[in-house]
């Protein structure tokens, strides 16, 4: 595989077999594990041509991503040109400055050669003598910058190793007893020394938690910092992470920062992703059909859990206070009070729709559907704290996580549809099966309040105090704020609407996504001013509203009204019973009093 043009974007790509068959048939993934969308990575190939030692070879395209190459004397290799300028953590990338790439994005599978191992030869690039290689790939015979060959046993494991290579910076920790790299490009100044301590700590806790074991060799985490970023994406050995460069800490900073906590929560999900979907996972995903979706209804176990368990072990590594802790957990709550959408799409739905719905949003999105990220990780607290009330207590979600690893991930063995909750019937009761009907079946709101009481916490919510306000703090503001009831952003005549919520004043008034307010009773409005301006208005004002849709100005009327209160927060009830008070030390790993 030659980087070969970095102005071009352009990898050149080699498949070479010893032993092709008669009219071998060739095609490249259209989606990426961990990533529920067809991304077609085959619109990327810029030429693809075939040859054997007597020359070229008739190649054709028989389908969206699959080609067949005409009989070869002796060895056959396939040469594809493949564009990559997706700067994610999903596609490959490169330029003058940096390159990336997921397996998915370049390697072609031969037709019947899955099981077989697969060497992959990386040659440096003319440009830049200096770049250095970073991956979990076993390496079989590299130099001192990584660039060489390496070996994985068959044509899955070469695909979940991603490779960055440039002019990183790197820093490395033991975890577990087992090396781990935090690989960073980009543009940045952070003291990696701190990160290392910090991820070694968060580490070793998810590794004492599946049994002090860990599933791999050695553990990369690659990362690149940029402006405003955020994402990443699991592997079996490695994890690619993109974030903001003001989420790493600066050196001589001690505190963990908001913005610090925010890498922390992305690498502490992938990391227990190594077990929690990447061993552990559905049946419909062994094997990966990576020619076309695989729907089950079971992501949110797997990604909402993860979402609740990132949190969990922030606080059990000793890397946040239970304060934080649960400032964060409000803040993932808050996202979901926010969405309408959770009261017509079930969890289930979510899942299994994942693949046309939460990958392709659009602007009523946010009335139509739920995350099953956000939504998962509410259901999954509310799971853990149902759990954890019990009288007597069987079991807590972390054991039903650890019982599906020792059944299911730690045995190659998918998880059948029916499982999950199957598993915590067998662990916690029959009666748990009502649990599911509501809190995965159905849109109706959980009882939140009633589960946190009886852990000596209260369920407080108000309004946004304005556009940035997350929630997981007490109000700060005294009066009622008043809304359009939309979403927006700045825009140059004006505020541009993003999202129209179901009920709401700019709904009942006609207003659309997209719509442009340049107006309130015929005074010019931005998006830095609208707080101001609606705050001269009372509950019910009527107001005439001026805006373009496309390249016409209308008029609308719209009765104002208050924000809803959608935004949480979450209480130390002082009052609370001794046993109240015991359940919540025993869920935040606190002394009790």
């Amino acid at each position: 595989m030659q980087l070969a043009d970095p102005d071009r974007h352009h990898f050149i790509v080699e498949c070479r077999l010893e032993e092709p068959a008669r009219r071998q048939s060739f095609s490249l993934p259209s989606w990426i594990p961990g990533s529920y969308l067809l991304r077609e990575f085959a619109r990327h190939i810029v030429a693809i041509e075939a040859r054997d030692d007597r020359g070229p070879v008739a190649i054709e395209q028989t389908g969206k991503a699959t080609w067949v190459a005409e009989a070869a004397a002796g060895p056959l290799v396939v040469q594809a040109t493949i564009h990559a300028f997706d700067l994610s953590v999903r596609g490959a990338y490169f330029d003058r400055h940096r390159a990336f790439f997921n397996g998915t994005s370049l390697f072609l599978l031969p037709e019947g050669r899955t099981e077989e191992p697969v060497e992959l030869m990386l040659i440096p690039p003319a440009h830049a003598k200096e770049w250095r290689v970073a991956t979990a790939m076993a390496a079989a015979d590299v130099d001192e910058s990584g660039f060489g060959r390496y070996r994985a046993a068959d044509y899955d494991e070469l695909l979940d190793h991603p490779v960055e290579i440039g002019d990183y910076r790197e820093v490395e920790f033991t975890a577990g007893g087992v090396p781990h790299r935090f690989v960073v490009a980009g543009n940045f100044d952070a003291d990696l020394e701190r990160v290392a301590t910090d991820l070694a700590q968060l580490c070793a806790t998810q590794i004492d938690f599946f049994g002090g074991k860990a599933p791999f060799p050695g553990y990369t985490f690659l990362g690149l910092a940029t402006g405003d970023g955020y994402g990443g994406l699991e592997h079996r050995a490695s994890s690619s992470l993109i974030f903001r460069r003001s989420d790493l800490p600066k050196a001589g900073v001690a505190d963990v920062s908001r913005d610090y906590q925010r890498f922390l929560g992305l690498a502490s999900h992938e990391y227990f992703h190594s077990w929690h979907i990447k061993r552990s996972k559905p049946a419909a995903f062994m094997p990966y059909p990576l020619d076309r979706r695989a729907h089950t209804r079971l992501l949110w176990v797997f990604e909402g859990i993860t979402s609740y368990y990132q949190e969990r072990f922030l606080l059990r590594s000793g890397l946040l206070g239970a304060e934080a802790h649960l400032r964060r957990i409000c803040e993932v709550l808050t996202r979901v009070y926010r969405v309408p959408g959770r009261h017509r799409q079930t969890l289930e739905q979510s899942s299994f729709n994942a693949w046309d719905r939460l990958y392709k949003p659009d602007p009523n999105s946010v009335n139509r559907d739920v995350s099953y990220y956000s939504k998962g990780a509410l259901t999954a607290l509310a799971l853990d704290l149902t759990l954890r009330s019990a009288e007597p207590q069987r079991a807590t979600l972390d054991d039903v996580v650890l019982e599906l690893w020792r059944r299911f991930g730690s045995q190659d063995v998918g998880l059948p549809e029916a499982g999950f909750e199957d598993l915590v019937a067998e662990l916690a009761g029959d009666e748990m099966r009502a649990f599911f009907a509501r809190a995965v079946r159905d849109t109706a709101d959980l009882d939140l309040g009633a589960l946190l009481a009886r852990f000596g916490l209260k369920l407080e919510f108000r309004q946004a105090e304005n556009p940035r306000d997350t929630g997981g703090t007490p109000p700060k503001l005294e009066s009622p704020r008043l809304s359009l009831g939309a979403g927006f952003e700045p825009h140059g005549a004006g505020i541009r609407l993003t999202a129209v919520y179901d009920g709401q004043p700019a709904e009942a008034a006609g207003l659309a996504p997209g719509d442009i307010i340049v107006a309130l009773d015929r005074i010019g409005v931005t998006s830095d001013k609208i707080a101001d301006r609606l705050a001269r208005y009372d509950d019910g004002d009527e107001i005439v509203v001026s805006y373009f849709r496309g390249d016409e100005l209308m008029d609308t009327r719209l009765r104002i009204a208050e924000a809803p209160r959608d935004t949480c927060y979450l209480l130390f009830d002082a009052d609370a019973e001794p046993a109240a008070t015991a359940r919540r030390a025993a869920w935040l790993g606190e002394s009790p009093d």
